[in-house]
């Protein structure tokens, strides 16, 4: 079965300073994101994915260049592919501004309750049914180039992977709040001839290398030990 490692980048200023940054560009990671992948990085240690896809904004980018880096072996160089469709999602003119003052918003409650229903407000503004959507089918489509029997890593965003995790469970995306991603975290979701497995959510320095050896374990259809964090 696939197994894809879906690993949030890590902290931005942003993320610090409770901006949503979305689609803005020219945010890269603070010292703090830059350790919390590192830290991933040496807890993958050992992986051979066959490949690294990434979103293109650049905090994604630049954590799977460290990731690259982490993996490299005198035998093994991975190389880092672009993938639009796990971009973040694009939330028009709320980008940019502060969570704090967006949550007086009048729509922030269906973007908590309901965000199926979400369209954000902009020219740009993107559903969050759309963002699912575009996500999940990048997933798969990785699955379906790279063969039942392979392992990469995905790099994106915070709803991105919630989303895709939702997908993965059977989950409405009107529930895909209760998941919790957080910066410089990895999740692990194998994908069977029948259904998703979801081996880990959100786990983060050295208890992701108790998912390692799971997620290296290939050619099964029945779930795998593990659990969470």
């Amino acid at each position: 079965m696939a197994t894809v490692l879906l690993i949030r980048h890590g902290q931005t200023p942003a993320n610090a300073s409770g901006i949503l940054a979305g689609t803005s560009p020219g945010i890269q990671l603070d010292d703090t994101g830059i350790q919390q992948i590192s830290d991933l990085s040496k807890a993958l240690k050992g992986l051979v994915p066959q490949a690294i896809i990434t979103s293109p904004m650049e905090r994604t980018v630049q954590t799977a260049d460290i990731i690259a880096q982490g993996l490299s072996t005198s035998d093994f160089e991975p190389q880092i592919q672009h993938e639009p469709g796990l971009i973040e999602c694009d939330y028009g003119s709320w980008t940019g501004q502060s969570l704090a003052e967006l949550a007086h918003h009048e729509m922030w409650r269906a973007v908590q309750d309901h965000p199926s229903s979400v369209v954000f407000p902009g020219e740009s503004g993107e559903s969050m049914s759309h963002m699912q959507n575009r996500a999940v089918a990048a997933i798969r489509r990785w699955n379906d180039l790279l063969g039942p029997d392979s392992l990469y890593i995905a790099v994106s965003h915070g709803d991105v992977i919630k989303s895709v995790i939702a997908d993965a469970l059977g989950m409405h995306l009107d529930h895909f709040q209760r998941i919790v991603i957080d910066p410089g975290s990895v999740s692990v979701v194998r994908y069977a001839t029948l259904r998703p497995f979801v081996v880990a959510t959100n786990a983060s320095g050295e208890k992701a290398s108790r998912f390692v050896t799971a997620a290296s374990d290939q050619g099964s259809d029945a779930p795998v030990g593990g659990g969470s964090s």
